[in-house]
């Protein structure tokens, strides 16, 4: 990708803290409208490096650069934040028992019509009467989303937005997410901790571990071909085989280990010329069913689409991975 297509370059970024590096020389780039997850275990530098690239901590090192221009940081003006760049925290507040469109209206920036499009795109337009007291958690996020948008950011940055809501308000703050890229334009960067959060919804995915950059891709390039058991475990469940127990099921592998998710494998009651082995435990996961297989030395993780198993039965083992 040229320097061109870029919207933002965050170039070398570097933070440490009294005892340790936080942010350890990240680079990437992100184009206009590309949704770029940032993902990584707790503690991984992931709400620094947001909080540098919105101006709102200053790096150590590095530089970001957005629409072709360098971002200074709050130790070189008056007030932290960038005009353009809004930063929404997972730290988020508003101010007590006001009523929402009141709220809002004190710092619009937009006509009203305008204004009627961004409530219903943030899925507010049944709250404006309401008092901020009398909101749940996710109703409180996005009112603060909207009252983000109105400055006509063109990135939007999100720190965990999904980490404390419910089933049904991860869904509507997706769909709001969506809505922001497509109709309002406006190019988005978060950090999340959950596969289901990022896997389903970004262009690209960066996985962070102790303030490094530990791989970059695209989601089915980080679910399927994890640089590590770290990526590999922070998308789910996974099997790890040494290259002589890989070819065991026919697989040649040149690698030290491979891994290779549950769905990768699937089971037979009928005689065939997969391993042979016992289930040892079978789950429920809502849409499908996970099987623990022991085949001899080797326990395998299975997806499956049917409760047809049961535990303790004999079962033959194959592979379907493509490699």
């Amino acid at each position: 990708m040229s320097l061109s297509m870029a919207l933002l370059e965050v170039q070398h970024i570097g933070k440490s803290g009294p005892d340790r590096i936080i942010v350890d020389d990240i680079s990437f780039q992100q184009k206009k409208f590309q949704k770029i997850a940032i993902t990584g275990e707790s503690g991984a530098g992931k709400s620094t490096l947001l909080k540098m690239i919105s101006a709102h901590v200053q790096p150590d090192s590095g530089t970001v650069i957005f629409n072709g221009e360098r971002v200074t940081g709050p130790e070189e003006k008056l007030l932290a934040g960038h005009k353009d760049i809004a930063y929404l925290s997972q730290h988020y507040e508003l101010h007590n028992n006001y009523v929402v469109k009141d709220l809002i209206w004190f710092q619009i920036k937009v006509d009203e019509t305008a204004a009627t499009q961004l409530f219903e795109i943030c899925r507010i337009s049944h709250l404006l009467e309401r008092r901020t007291n009398q909101l749940s958690g996710g109703e409180k996020q996005r009112i603060a989303l909207c009252m983000l948008l109105v400055k006509h950011p063109k990135l939007l940055v999100l720190d965990e937005p999904f980490s404390n809501l419910d089933p049904i308000n991860k869904t509507t703050l997706k769909a709001v997410l969506e809505d922001i890229t497509e109709r309002l334009e406006i190019t988005c960067l978060l950090a999340s901790h959950d596969p289901n959060d990022t896997l389903s919804w970004a262009d690209e995915i960066i996985v962070m571990k102790e303030g490094k950059m530990v791989q970059q891709g695209t989601p089915k390039q980080i679910y399927y071909h994890p640089e590590n058991e770290y990526v590999a475990g922070m998308f789910g469940k996974y099997n790890l085989f040494t290259p002589g127990q890989a070819l065991q099921f026919g697989i040649n592998s040149s690698e030290k280990d491979l891994i290779l998710r549950p769905e990768h494998f699937r089971i037979s009651n009928t005689a065939s010329d997969g391993r042979k082995g016992t289930i040892e435990k079978i789950s429920f996961w809502g849409s499908y069913y996970e099987a623990e297989v022991l085949a001899e030395d080797l326990r395998v993780v299975v997806r499956l689409m049917n409760s047809d198993f049961e535990v303790g039965e004999e079962v033959w083992l194959q592979n379907s991975h493509n490699p």
